[in-house]
């Protein structure tokens, strides 16, 4: 199988039929061995009944059922999974992103990169619930993953089959595929591609997904800085800790040795005492999380490099 097209649903029961109608008569037309790949991620209205109907007629249909709604990221490994092309193309399942850019994306694939994302420059949406905090976000995990792209939150992506195999989601992290997959050594690139206003259902985001967002950021930026490595950050900590709380106990210490000054009811010593243990259990953290990452890596066979091309 050359090409997987992947799309996550909930609630999509009125955008389906046009959905796998516009997917069809653009990915067709390539000539190329396709299958589209759609996953129901325990949709409460009749997507899957719908799905049922839509599979019967379309002989490269391949239908994921969840048992219950997992998440969005939930349901894109799960189409990840199911999948078996070599090149795997991802989009929304409520029209929003336009299957006719597929075939640009591809290109932009044969170019030699290992992954492409969409911009939606000229998004529909909302200006003060959507367009400023997408902004505000894409700006900030640009800058702390140090992947420059536009549009972090589109779903219009293209993806090399080996990129994908090395990337483990979990949670929320689907926003941050072109994060996961430069920490693998991906080549990263962007195009600008068409975005539509929803015309069917309503938007499965709200404002909660802002601490999920940041608390996600906080564990790309951790894996993309000492996954290998986590004992440079804790164990750092944890002596810095220990000596700054030590140096304080030793003041003290000596002023009641030397000056006979009663240290038992002053604050810094409590304060000294709680350093000192705090970066004994920051050190002891960081050994164990060193264990677990030998364990991680050792347990799969998963080695901590990637290699791109072997010439003999």
């Amino acid at each position: 199988m050359q090409l997987s097209v992947v799309v996550p649903l909930f609630n999509e029961e009125e955008s389906l039929p046009p959905l796998v109608e516009r997917i069809l008569s653009h990915v067709r037309p390539l000539g190329i061995p396709f299958e589209l790949v759609l996953v129901d991620d325990g949709s409460r209205d009749r997507t899957a009944a719908v799905l049922r109907e839509v599979s019967s007629q379309v002989p490269e249909l391949v239908a994921v059922l969840l048992r219950r709604n997992y998440g969005q990221t939930a349901a894109m490994a799960a189409g990840f999974d199911a999948s078996s092309g070599e090149v795997i193309v991802t989009l929304d399942g409520d029209l929003q992103n336009d299957p006719a850019d597929i075939p640009q994306l591809l290109q932009k694939l044969d170019e030699g990169y290992d992954l492409v994302s969409g911009w939606r420059h000229q998004r529909q949406d909302a200006a003060m619930s959507r367009l400023l905090p997408s902004l505000l976000a894409n700006r900030l995990i640009a800058r702390v993953t140090g992947v420059r792209l536009h549009d972090y939150g589109c779903s219009l992506k293209a993806y090399r089959r080996e990129v994908v195999d090395d990337m483990n989601l979990y949670g929320e992290l689907h926003r941050f595929l072109p994060a996961l997959a430069f920490i693998e050594g991906a080549r990263i690139t962007e195009v600008k591609v068409t975005h539509h206003a929803r015309r069917y259902g309503q938007s499965k985001y709200g404002i909660d997904r802002t601490f999920r967002v940041l608390m996600d950021l906080l564990t790309v930026w951790f894996m993309k800085r000492f996954l290998t490595r986590p004992m440079h950050v804790f164990g750092f900590g944890g002596l810095a800790a220990m000596g700054v709380g030590l140096l304080v106990v030793l003041w003290l210490v000596g002023e009641k040795l030397l000056l006979g000054v009663n240290i038992g009811d002053r604050p810094l010593l409590l304060m000294g005492l709680l350093g000192f243990v705090t970066g004994v259990q920051l050190f002891c953290f960081g050994l164990l999380a060193e264990l677990q990452m030998r364990t991680y890596h050792e347990s799969q066979g998963r080695p901590i490099y990637r290699v791109r091309e072997t010439l003999r």
